[in-house]
């Protein structure tokens, strides 16, 4: 296997689960009307889809010391292709709901898989490239927000369409593990350097999640934004993203990490404050594409740093990698629910949240440092 071809392979799967993600949650506004739903049922149903992915994470944490990341990564997309067409084209709210929980499981499985095949495309590269890969994921993200833009007068069936992207990419040429079963327990992994590290991953889908799932409904409730461009909360966070991904091997080259994640954190920290501040609906666009830019590269550092603690054989660090990727999920819990929830009232409550945890980053940064330092 030729390893440029499984890297563009790799980044068209981060690139698909972007475009799909963002193009139904630029839409929950559209689904919170057509099925009726309060900030705090969609909470609810935010809070099952976490779950579920946290579930289909941990299901591909297991099958990774038996199963090739590249089997478990075609199962999740063919599992997103069948699972988004439910979702939009639902008669009903339970059959809604089912394909959101199908979606949630998918979710988790291309999450730890898709991570899996580029830290050891990283390893194989001896580089760091998980920030463009991640990169590829926020174009898909940009994509997907530019079709809910365009396509915002069409019923909202139409997204079922999306569903060719990751039903293509399914068959594309996936790094192929090199080696064996790991063993199960894992007995000499360096767990306490690698939860300093995903604690720092906790903030960053904190943020992350709490822009992209609730930006687009914070434009609809909060201001008098023109109907069509409510994802404009979603897309200039996304195009500031993936600016700072793509510069990011560079930045973090040049800079470390430590200080690249520290000033990112006090960046996004005013962004954030400018969203909750905002008097009008572009201040607050501004300020979640500045928040954006702020944290883009916590996660594919995240990623990177807790494969390189882990070490050894390909299958060891890909069952190490799906365990890691819980904490996607419990930021993801913080991000998307307690957002909500904290702020069914007015939604600027609920982004004070992650305006005043992203500011751990400065403390945690330290664990992110190439040669972990004592306090790490």
């Amino acid at each position: 296997m030729i390893p440029s071809r499984s890297r563009a392979a790799a980044a068209a799967a981060f690139f698909a689960q972007g475009l799909v993600f963002i193009s139904l949650t630029t839409r929950l506004p559209d689904f919170q009307d057509r099925w009726d739903l309060s900030e705090l049922v969609l909470s609810l149903l935010l809070l099952m889809l976490v779950l579920l992915a946290g579930a289909g994470s941990v299901a591909a944490e297991r099958l990774a010391r038996h199963r090739p990341s590249e089997l478990l990564l075609r199962t999740g997309l063919l599992l997103v292709a069948a699972t988004l067409p439910v979702i939009t084209l639902a008669p009903t709210r339970p059959v809604f709901v089912v394909g959101l929980a199908g979606y949630g499981l998918a979710l988790g499985v291309i999450d730890a898989s898709s991570n899996m095949q580029a830290v050891a495309l990283e390893h194989r590269y001896g580089r760091p490239i998980l920030p463009s890969f991640h990169g590829a994921w926020t174009a898909g993200g940009i994509t997907g927000a530019l079709v809910t833009l365009a396509t915002s007068g069409l019923p909202l069936g139409a997204a079922a369409a999306l569903l060719v992207v990751p039903l293509v990419v399914a068959f594309a040429p996936f790094l192929e593990r090199d080696d064996g079963p790991v063993d199960a327990s894992l007995p000499d992994v360096a767990w306490r350097p690698i939860l300093l590290v995903g604690l720092g991953m906790v903030v960053f889908y904190l943020v992350d999640t709490a822009s992209t799932t609730w930006g687009a409904v914070y434009l609809d409730d909060v201001f008098d934004t023109p109907e069509g461009l409510v994802a404009l909360a979603t897309f200039p966070y996304l195009v500031a993203s993936l600016a700072l991904r793509l510069s990011g091997d560079g930045l973090v080259r040049r800079y470390g990490a430590v200080l690249v994640l520290r000033v990112g954190a006090v960046v996004g920290c005013l962004g954030l404050l400018l969203v909750v501040t905002a008097p009008t609906w572009p201040v607050a666009v501004v300020g979640f594409t500045v928040t954006g830019a702020g944290v883009a590269v916590i996660a594919p550092l995240s990623f990177s740093a807790a494969a390189r603690i882990a070490g050894g054989s390909h299958a060891r660090v890909d069952a190490v990698i799906a365990r890691f990727n819980q904490f996607n999920y419990v930021g993801a819990l913080f991000g998307a629910v307690l957002t909500g929830v904290v702020g069914q009232d007015s939604l600027r409550y609920g982004f004070a949240v992650p305006m005043v945890l992203v500011l751990c980053m400065l403390p945690l940064a330290r664990a992110f440092a190439a040669t972990p330092t004592p306090a790490a």
